[in-house]
């Protein structure tokens, strides 16, 4: 029995570790949500060799897939989580979203685009939580590959 009691003890002490492994919270999950929707757009325009894009909608604090098989123009999905949007929690501010060296914060929408050769329209985003942590997730052009900066000062 005191086995027993031991294991219960440590397996309780356990979860809350586990449950934040499981359960993303809103800020790290907007800022994987928006790297994914950038990795599938690069891929799409590379395996269907067409030009793919990301639409931002800063007002909706949200970013969408367009293009690829369903067409120019046409959003792919609206669900959350699938790799095909990003949508930006109350607690995230989106303190900057810059493409090709413009910024769209305060427009209704930005595009970037994702082209057949891998490469892809500059972007950066910088987003804050409420607890002042900042991430600056930026696309490298020559590659069209997503990249996560902590902290940005």
């Amino acid at each position: 029995m005191v086995v027993v009691g031991i294991i219960g003890v440590i397996v309780t002490a356990g979860i809350p570790s586990l449950y934040k492994l499981m359960h993303r919270d809103g800020y790290r999950k907007a800022v994987s949500d928006l790297v994914d929707v950038c990795n599938n757009a690069r891929a799409r325009a590379v395996l269907q060799d067409t030009t793919t894009a990301i639409v931002f909608h800063p007002h909706e604090r949200r970013c969408e897939l367009e293009g690829g098989s369903a067409g120019k123009g046409t959003i792919i999905s609206t669900a959350g989580g699938t790799g095909l949007t990003a949508q930006f929690p109350d607690e995230v501010s989106i303190e900057m979203i810059d493409i090709n060296l413009r910024e769209y914060k305060d427009a209704e929408f930005g595009r970037v685009r994702f082209f057949p050769n891998g490469t892809s329209d500059e972007m950066t985003v910088i987003v804050r939580d409420d607890h002042n942590e900042w991430r600056k997730i930026s696309l490298e052009i020559t590659t069209g590959l997503a990249s996560v900066t902590d902290k940005v000062q």
